[in-house]
């Protein structure tokens, strides 16, 4: 079931043109979040925010602007079938709203980490990476390798090698009591969970700090997580490849300092 141009349908299919620029080019925009407790208005959700990023997008695109009360509606009735929404607009204003499950094993995932894989190819680029396009072949092409090696995650580089951000997602490490997060760059998506997070650790008065990830500066790192709006928080307990002295004892120390943001907002909001 999805919800494509007004309409809820009951389908595994979707009817497109052969020249629909969308299917022809990846002309699409889209964001992914998760619904907490049924909820768009949930803090956790984030609806705003994913509905701001869309529209940025739009104007720098110079795209025309979908109908956004549609949107609401067909989000409102995915959204007691599925807790994730991938909301795709198209250079003319249609919308697509498909929905998904939690990964069965993320639980497992967020309390002893994942295996990661640095791409080996540095011209693996991200077409547009500020923006969150449907052109997304390059994450998808990292991701898919690295499970192929073993790994559950890719890491994206630039072209000399500095470590950007994550395949579906934005990297966070920690040493020296402080937290570190990639400096943004036109490399990388703004990602709204990493946005609602460095404003807690701000509010909390933990250190953070934003710079650039050499290979040099990740091999100095304790630890090492990603963090999305589906999946929240995971760490790394290991990179392929990388003699990294991760210290995987570290993470029951310093992880709740991330996770206490979701846990708050949880509890505050039952």
């Amino acid at each position: 079931m999805y919800w494509y141009n007004g309409e809820l349908i009951e389908d595994e299919r979707i009817s497109l043109g052969i020249d629909d620029i969308g299917l022809l080019y990846g002309a699409t925009l889209f964001t992914t979040l998760r619904i907490y407790q049924q909820s768009l208005d949930h803090p956790l959700t984030h609806w705003q925010e994913h509905l701001q990023r869309l529209h940025s997008s739009l104007q720098v695109f110079q795209w025309s602007d979908p109908d956004w009360q549609r949107i609401r509606q067909g989000s409102e009735k995915l959204s007691l079938l599925y807790p994730v929404l991938r909301i795709t607009i198209f250079a003319d204003g249609r919308e697509w709203i498909k929905g998904r499950f939690l990964p069965e094993d993320l639980h497992l995932r967020q309390e002893r980490g994942i295996i990661g894989w640095v791409i080996d190819n540095p011209a693996w680029q991200r077409v547009l990476g500020e923006h969150k396009t449907g052109n997304y072949l390059t994450p998808w092409l990292a991701s898919q390798t690295a499970q192929k090696k073993g790994a559950k995650e890719a890491i994206l580089v630039d072209r000399v090698g500095n470590w950007l951000e994550t395949s579906t997602g934005n990297l966070w490490g920690w040493k020296d009591n402080c937290w570190y997060s990639p400096l943004l760059t036109a490399d990388i998506l703004p990602g709204i969970g990493r946005s609602a997070l460095i404003g807690w650790l701000k509010k909390q008065n933990i250190s953070l700090q934003e710079n650039l990830w050499t290979p040099e500066f990740v091999r100095t790192l304790e630890g090492i997580a990603y963090s999305n709006s589906l999946v929240e928080i995971i760490p790394f307990n290991s990179i392929l490849g990388w003699d990294l002295q991760i210290n995987t004892a570290i993470y029951r120390q310093v992880l709740p300092d991330l996770q206490q943001y979701f846990s708050s907002q949880l509890e505050d909001n039952k």
